[in-house]
Formats: structure tokens, sequence, C-alpha cells
């Protein structure tokens, strides 16, 4: 079962719901129509502008004509009857032409209108003109009186005008109209369904199937099976395809690292309660150790008992948080020089023969630190360079030297333990400090550079893997000032 996300819940509330009920796909066909009908719009307007211009002309022409024939008629004039049959064929109630600076007029009237409701020029009509009086005639009603038409001639003609009613011209341009629009419908239908067919195939469907593929994650973000398998595309979409697959990837680690983690850490928390029980018996058993007569086993065994004492502590700790929790340091004045000593001890550094270790700490250095942790600090550091050493030896081809110096400087400390083994490899360096990632050594864990880590951490301190040429040389600086981390 998932858990309650309220941030999801929020936000599919939040949606509209035209929006939660239309598809991509849905979306893109409505844009598709709508963009295709846009251009048909400003296509429109300069259509609709010449239409009306290429009706007027062609009245113009057919005036022409008329003239043409009026010209040609015999002196008596033409038939009777024969003149209203030119301007009905035109359309036109009266049609007046300049020849040689003579007018004719045809008029089906004896008198021809004396006013009209406007005069369309269209020797000097520009394109904006048009556009604004197609767009007039097309939303004004027909004007009661009619207009007057004024045209270039041709045949040594001035020029020729006539006289029309308004309402045979905006019938013509809303048929033109009508047929504009529904080939724009057509087209804009035609053109969203490629369209919508492309961009589903390209787009869509493939954004569908990482969608999809992301939700099935979500379900079992452990399962390799939920990882998509990218497309060869070079585009995009490929592009984010690879990038899904290499997230899935590193989160299903991740979480199968978490997992195994928290296993681990339920496994050592049952095992530390009979272990704690087993350390507390082999600490009652080594306080004989201390009435035998023999001197080296005298001296080295409170540090046995003192060691047994911090191991039970640690296991103590560990069940009270379920983890491996580090409390506050408890900071005391502590001589390193002896704090060192103590741990090579621990190592047996001081009776092996394999390996020279050097303890070049002030015997009055003094800093300010919990004497357990800082004990596990340099214990950490010393045994990793001793195995280092002594599995590979001095990678200078001499003996193999651990050396551990210590300075104040300004307001602190600085702590170094070095070695001449072969060095940290780069592969372990990015990740030094993280338990589990930064081992050294092979089949390590990391966890005893990541203790340290930790330690010096809550002491307000840093530690780092300086430059060498030879080895390994780790850097530990403390404050002087009795401050720890928050």
């Amino acid at each position: 079962m998932q858990p309650h996300d309220p941030d999801r819940d929020q936000l599919s509330i939040s949606l509209p719901r035209g929006l939660t009920r239309l598809g991509l796909s849905a979306k893109l066909l409505v844009l598709t129509v709508l963009f295709v009908m846009l251009a048909e719009v400003l296509i429109y307007l300069p259509s609709v502008a010449n239409f009306r211009r290429n009706w007027l002309n062609d009245r113009l022409a057919a005036a022409q004509i008329a003239v043409l024939v009026l010209e040609g008629a015999p002196q008596d004039g033409l038939p009777e009857g024969s003149e209203n049959r030119l301007l009905m064929g035109v359309g036109a109630r009266a049609i007046a032409a300049r020849v040689g600076g003579a007018r004719r007029l045809l008029s089906l009237d004896s008198m021809p209108p004396a006013a009209v409701a406007r005069t369309v020029d269209l020797r000097n009509l520009g394109w904006v003109a048009a556009i604004g009086e197609a767009l007039e005639t097309l939303v004004m009603p027909p004007a009661q009186m009619p207009i007057r038409v004024i045209g270039e001639a041709v045949g040594g003609a001035d020029f020729v005008e006539l006289v029309i009613d308004e309402a045979p011209l905006r019938r013509a341009m809303l048929k033109f109209s009508t047929n504009l629009l529904l080939l724009s419908l057509l087209i804009s239908g035609l053109t969203a369904v490629a369209v919508y067919v492309a961009l589903n195939w390209m787009i869509v469907g493939p954004i569908r199937q990482l969608a999809a593929n992301v939700m099935e994650f979500e379900v079992d973000p452990e399962n390799p099976h939920r990882i998509i398998e990218p497309t060869q595309r070079a585009d995009e979409i490929g592009e984010a395809q690879r990038a899904l697959g290499r997230m899935q990837m590193t989160l299903a680690g991740e979480l199968r690292t978490k997992k195994h983690l928290a296993e681990l850490g339920l496994a050592v928390s049952k095992i530390n309660h009979d272990l704690r029980n087993m350390l507390a018996a082999a600490q009652l058993m080594s306080d004989r150790l201390v009435e035998t007569r023999d001197a080296k086993i005298k001296r080295f065994a409170p540090r046995l008992i003192a060691t047994l004492g911090r191991a039970i502590d640690f296991c103590q700790a560990t069940l009270a948080y379920g983890r491996a929790a580090e409390a506050t340091p408890v900071l005391r004045d502590v001589a390193l020089r002896q704090l060192v000593a103590e741990q090579a001890d621990m190592l047996g550094l001081s009776e092996t023969a394999q390996l020279s270790f050097s303890n070049e700490i002030p015997a009055d250095l003094i800093a300010p630190a919990d004497p357990d942790q800082m004990a596990r600090v340099l214990l950490n550091l010393m045994r990793n360079s001793v195995q280092a050493l002594t599995q590979a030896g001095a990678e200078d081809g001499g003996r193999p030297t651990l050396t551990v110096k210590a300075e104040g400087d300004n307001g602190s400390v600085i702590l170094r333990v070095a070695d001449n083994g072969p060095g940290v490899p780069e592969r372990a360096r990015a990740n030094l400090f993280q338990a589990f990632r930064g081992s050294v050594t092979p089949g390590g864990t990391g966890l005893g550079l990541a203790v340290a880590a930790e330690l010096v951490r809550l002491h307000g301190g840093t530690i780092a893997l300086e430059p060498s040429e030879t080895g390994a040389v780790f850097k530990v600086t403390l404050p002087r000032r009795r401050q720890t981390a928050a």
C-alpha cells in the first residue's frame, strides 16, 4: 500500500477539470485546429478585400463594354430597350464615361441618381483601406442609396464610373466568406489530423511511455525490471529516456543499499545484546590480570580493561539508539603523545619487526578532546596504515614506516598520520569517508574512516587526505577551544 501524499492530493485538486479531462493528444489536436483557424483568419482579410475589388472591377469591365457599344451605335441611337438591357447586364443603375472630353451616360431613369451612399475609387485604393471597406460592407447593413464606383478605363476613355446597389455585392461577399470558411475548416481538420498523427507518433507516444514507466517504477523502485530500456533515438526524447534510465538505476541501487543497511543494523542490534554480555564477562575476567606477578601483563592489563569498557559502552549506545549513534564529546585536556602510544601498543607496533613506528608528537602538546573518541580516531587511522603497509609494503622500496606527528597552529591542533605505503587509490578518494563506499583495502567496508570522520566533526574539527608523493597522509585539525560541532 502506497503512503498518503497530501501534496499530490493538493495538486490534483487545484487543477481545472478541463485540463484533467483532456489528455496531451487532445490538447494538441485542439491547439492545432485553433492555430490553423487563426492563420486562415489572417489570410481571410486580404482575401475578402481582393474579392470585393475583383467583383467591382468585373462590373467596371462590363460597363466599359457597354460604353463601347454605345459609341458604335448609329446616329439615331440604340434600338428601344437596348440601353436598359445593357445596364441590367452590367448590374448598374447608371454608367458614365469620359471619352475625349465628352461625357457619355447610360441610365435606367431619365435622371441619374443625384445622391449616393459613398464613392469607391479603385484607382488609388490601398490594401488597408480596401480591407476596411470590405469589413464595413460585410458588417454594416446594405445602404438604402446606391454607391458610386470609379475605375480606370481602356480604349481611350479617361475613366469609367457606375452607380450600383450594394446588396448584390454584400451577398456575393457573404457567399465567398462562407465558402472560404468551409474550405478553411476542411484544411484545418486535415492539417490537425496530420499533425496529430505525426506528433503523437514522434512525441506524445514516447512521453506516455515515459510517464507509464515512471508510475510503474514508483510502485516498486527496487525491481530492476521496472527500469526503462532506452531506445536508440538521438533527439531530446532519447536523451530523456537515457537520463531516466540512469536515474532509476542509481535510485534503485541506493534503495537496495539502504535496505541492506537497515537489515544490517537490525542484525547488529540483535548481536550487540549478546556481545555486550560476553564483553562484560571478559572485563570481569581481565580484572584478575592485575593481580598477576608478570610485569608485562600488569602493564597491558589496565589498557585492556579500558578497551573492553569502551567496547561495552559502544554496544550499549547501539542498543539504546537502534544505531551506532555517537554521543556528544566530553572534552578534557588530552596528552596526544600518550594517547598515540596507547594505540600503538594496542596494534603491537612496539613489538613487530615488520614495520617502523615513529611517534613524533611533543610530550607537552595538549588538545581538548574526548579521550575515548579520539582514541578510536587514532586507532582507525593507524590500523588502516598498518594494514596497507603489511599487505603492500613500502612504495619507495624501503622499510615500511608509520609516523604520527602533531603541532599547534593558530588556535588549533594539527595531527598527521602518515605512511610510505601504496597510498589511497584514485577510485576511493571521491567517497573516502563514506561507509561501504570509501574502502581503501580490497574487501574492506570503509567503516573505519567513516567513523573517524564523524568523530572528528563532533569535535568541531576536520579530516582530509593530504596530497603526497608516496603513501597516504591523513590530516586531522582540532580546535583548541572547548567547543564541539553542532
